[in-house]
């Protein structure tokens, strides 16, 4: 049995641990404010952009369309793009994450597919990597970004042009966690190359109006869609941004409440233990006096 200070000791430390939870609770939920307005605001500008795209993208078809629309025309080599957070304690949330990116490769894998895998946000590099760690290809460090705006975004999506132009994949898939409320994050996975609009996207309504496009649809769609491909980034960094927070706001709560919990039981074995201490050493006064 611990003595009454290894007690003593025990509680303090848990009380000190339960402070430095609460203290993170309150600096995620006050970040999570902004990060989740980001979100919100850049969802407009992405659906907006996906309605263009999807309009311009049904009067271009063939040869004629971008190599970013059309694609290779091969669906052999894919390459798997996983954005998580560069920090943890945040619960489940990375690993969410990581789960479904899992099951992607693991799905490619089993048709035959050749997978290369590039990361963003050391948590969910660190997860992949023991398992597949032969297929990772890069690493890109948001670390540094404080917070995430168009730079971040453009180093994500400028690889992946990159390394499609290069004829290194065909398809290219990004896997991330759209956020809904602060208990709520939804593993997602969208298709990034050959460009598609994303599902329920619809195009604009012109109102019966016919636009001639000048100087074509074609080398439009040449200019806007890496555009396109960074916005789509962003907005998602975003949403794993505000779904980080959440995440983290709510673990360190249950953290914190854990810590209470665990004082409660700590004092009690403590007065129980002091108590005991006590009646002990009352027998053996008494014993004592009666011997005399």
């Amino acid at each position: 049995m611990p003595s009454l200070k290894e007690f003593r000791n025990r509680i303090v430390s848990v009380k000190s641990t339960q402070k430095i939870t609460k203290a993170m609770q309150m600096v995620a939920a006050a970040k999570l404010k902004r990060a989740q307005g980001a979100a919100v605001a850049a969802r407009p500008y992405a659906e907006r952009m996906a309605s263009v795209i999807a309009n311009l993208a049904s009067s271009v078809k063939g040869d004629g369309a971008p190599l970013l629309l059309r694609g290779t025309g091969k669906d052999d080599v894919h390459l798997i793009v996983v954005l998580t957070s560069e920090r943890g304690l945040c619960g489940g949330f990375n690993t969410q994450i990581v789960r479904l990116a899992r099951e992607k490769i693991a799905e490619l894998l089993a048709a035959g597919k050749q997978v290369k895998i590039l990361t963003a946000g050391k948590k969910g590099r660190d997860q992949i990597r023991r398992v597949y760690g032969s297929l990772m290809v890069d690493h890109i460090d948001l670390s540094e970004f404080r917070t995430i705006d168009a730079t971040a975004a453009s180093l994500v999506s400028d690889k992946v042009v990159a390394m499609f132009e290069a004829g290194e994949f065909d398809v290219a898939t990004m896997i991330y966690s759209k956020f809904k409320s602060v208990i709520s994050q939804t593993p997602t996975a969208q298709q990034l190359i050959p460009a598609v609009a994303p599902a329920g996207a619809k195009a604009p309504d012109l109102k019966g109006a016919v636009y001639t496009y000048e100087p074509n649809e074609s080398e439009i769609l040449e200019a806007l869609l890496p555009r396109y491909l960074s916005g789509q980034v962003l907005s998602a960094l975003l949403e794993n941004a505000a779904g980080f927070f959440g995440a983290q706001m709510s673990a360190m709560d249950n953290a914190t409440r854990n810590a209470g919990d665990l004082i409660k039981k700590l004092t009690l074995r403590y007065n129980r233990q002091r108590q005991a201490n006590i009646t002990k050493e009352l027998i053996e006064i008494i014993s004592g006096a009666e011997a005399l």
